[in-house]
């Protein structure tokens, strides 16, 4: 299989790899899967891949990490950063650091394929849909995302900035993200 039919698949959730390769195989894909950053880099380096489809949070590690390391190997290649902890802030980065594209889980392999410009399943599904406003507590979220992160994760920094409680806001980091 050539190169421009390979993609690496890293993300530390082992059902979510096998289920996902298993359905890009049966789309004509070579999947070079792995659930940590230093197998998928060796992957990388000893099959370069065209497409990468990384993980935000592998473990304790980042997958941003992963950006850099990867485009030294072929600046051409497409990443799209998965996650399912979205934030402005993490998608910001991801975006300056080179990935092509970011996404919130889950994301089937049809759509998956259509945000690495594989496919136009997925520009169809989304010209149907109406835009529409993120809620209030969805804004503040992604506030405190940003603040948290030009802090380096400082709970108290960040707590100080935004003038609250740093146990208030460590709660609210405990919580699973505002849905739009």
């Amino acid at each position: 299989m050539t190169e421009a039919n390979r993609i690496l698949l890293l993300d530390d959730d082992a059902v979510f790899v096998e289920t996902l390769a298993r359905a890009l195989t049966r789309r004509g894909y070579q999947v070079l899967s792995s659930t940590d950053s230093v197998t998928a880099l060796q992957l990388a380096t000893a099959t370069p891949p065209a497409y990468a489809i990384l993980d935000l949070k592998i473990a304790e590690e980042s997958g941003l990490d992963c950006i850099t390391p990867l485009l030294a190997l072929n600046p051409a290649l497409r990443i799209l950063m998965l996650t399912g902890y979205a934030s402005v802030a993490t998608a910001v980065t991801a975006i300056k650091a080179g990935a092509f594209d970011y996404a919130c889980k889950p994301l089937d392999a049809d759509e998956i394929l259509g945000k690495l410009g594989l496919t136009d399943a997925v520009v169809a599904t989304v010209a149907e849909l109406a835009p529409s406003p993120l809620s209030v507590k969805r804004l503040a979220w992604e506030h405190i995302q940003r603040v948290l992160q030009q802090h380096d994760g400082n709970i108290s920094a960040t707590a100080r900035t935004l003038g609250m409680h740093r146990r208030t806001l460590q709660r609210m980091l405990q919580k699973k993200p505002v849905k739009q």
